[in-house]
């Protein structure tokens, strides 16, 4: 079968992260991208699942808090060291 370059611009550190992961499974990088591109095409879209990471419910909501806490400051109890913050805690425990 006849080859065709193609070039493709790629962060120099995730070429060489690429090229050492992809010699140790005994293949070089156009073999690797080329197994990407027949994969693509055999289940026709991408080979693998591409999803936003959406964060947890207990995630979701320290982020909500740390919303909050920056709106309004003067709502919340500030520290000037963690020992002071750790001296607080330990009072109600």
């Amino acid at each position: 079968m006849a080859k065709v370059n193609t070039t493709i611009s790629l962060d120099p550190v995730l070429k060489k992260d690429c090229q050492e992961l992809f010699s140790d499974l005994g293949m070089d990088l156009s073999t690797a991208i080329t197994l990407f591109l027949k994969q693509s095409l055999r289940v026709q879209g991408l080979p693998f699942t591409v999803v936003r990471d959406v964060p947890n419910a207990s995630t979701a909501a320290a982020l909500a808090e740390y919303d909050e806490m920056t709106k309004d400051p003067e709502k919340y109890k500030r520290y000037d060291s963690f020992d002071a913050l750790l001296e607080d805690a330990l009072k109600d425990a």
